[in-house]
């Protein structure tokens, strides 16, 4: 079934222009999403085709099932109740038995995990997405050897450095470990390669240091720290940024570094956003989607912000959100009975309707 199916089939219900528009936020550049609410013919709804959800190629027009978006409403969901809640110009039709559909039927103590828990998310993203940002990582990856010392005096120095000073060969080295310690081994050394020593590491895809056999009158030429840990967390960050790169999306990236403000600005907008629409709940027990605040959200897309700051408001945010939802009145959740018996209400009266 396809929206246009919906329409040529009445079975459209309610359908507004969501988004960038309908919070007020649109510039020249932005896309036209549209968001509907549709209901299963009698037959489709009581057999075994049930459609919850429908949706174009590109997801820019997505219309619901009733019972799913009611269900979708109990819990919480940031994006339907902003559809309830759609401001009068952005909409486009609406069906008399959607005004049985009340947002202050639906808000409840939920919107702190469901909206202020998802911007959170967001914001450990942006943060992560600004530590790759601000420390790109080689493609060249390092080997285990970058992150081993041999201990000189009071210091150390890397064990790349120290073999190429005295002209050694890795290969025809030989570590034991030392009792004791973490991290730590004796090197040995065998000029003539005769002794079976199997090198620091075997391969460069190594990922830790290799122990030899060492006749026990050998001397060590050396004590070597090999850094474990720190190999560890390179490895994940090396792998997690170069990840990144391959899916991040392009256009998008090259605004950013347009700005130089290191973070994805039009997600961190809707997200601070998110975040005033969560302590409005608290605050007022009502949610108004058109914002108040444009050219502050505008400002922040634009990168116009910084980094720091915009972490700061977001931060700042959150602290209002605790404190109002400790004084809220909102009931824990949505009476599900009550707005269960809304829907059955709906339902019926659209299939009387149609008998």
């Amino acid at each position: 079934m396809t929206i246009q199916d919906l329409k040529n089939k009445n079975l459209l219900l309610f359908e507004a222009i969501s988004g960038s528009r309908a919070f007020g936020l649109a510039t020249e550049n932005s896309d036209t999403d549209i968001r509907g609410v549709y209901y299963l013919s009698k037959e489709d709804f009581f057999g075994l085709n049930y459609i919850p959800q429908i949706s174009n190629e590109t997801n820019d027009l997505t219309y619901y099932e009733i019972g799913r978006f009611v269900e979708l409403l109990q819990k919480n969901n940031p994006n339907i109740l902003e559809i309830l809640a759609s401001p009068e110009d952005c909409i486009l039709y609406k069906h008399p038995l959607m005004d049985l559909l009340k947002t202050e039927d639906f808000l409840s103590k939920l919107c702190k995990d469901t909206f202020a828990g998802y911007a959170v998310s967001q914001i450990k993203k942006a943060k992560g997405l600004n530590k790759m940002i601000v420390n790109p990582i080689d493609k060249e990856r390092k080997s285990i050897l970058d992150f081993c010392f041999i201990l000189d005096g009071q210091g150390s120095v890397p064990l790349k450095i120290w073999l190429d000073e005295d002209g050694l060969s890795q290969e025809k080295c030989g570590l034991i470990n030392i009792d004791h310690t973490k991290g730590m081994f004796a090197l040995f050394y065998d000029e003539s390669g005769t002794l079976g020593y199997k090198g620091v590491i075997q391969n460069e895809e190594a990922n830790q240091v290799s122990v030899s056999s060492v006749p026990k009158d050998e001397k060590p030429v050396a004590y070597l720290f090999c850094n474990l840990d720190a190999y560890s967390v390179y490895c994940k960050d090396y792998r997690e940024y170069w990840k990144w790169v391959a899916e991040r999306n392009e256009d998008r990236y090259n605004v950013n570094q347009t700005h130089g403000q290191n973070y994805d600005s039009k997600n961190m907008m809707h997200t601070i956003r998110l975040l005033q629409s969560c302590e409005q709940i608290f605050k007022t027990g009502s949610l108004t989607i058109r914002v108040e605040d444009r050219d502050e959200l505008l400002d922040i897309k634009s990168g116009n912000q910084s980094y720091e700051s915009v972490m700061q408001r977001a931060e700042s945010l959150i602290e209002s959100i605790e404190s109002h939802y400790s004084a809220s009145t909102l009931p824990d959740s949505p009476d599900l009975k009550k707005t269960t018996k809304i829907l059955i209400q709906i339902r019926e009266k659209l299939y009387n309707n149609n008998e």
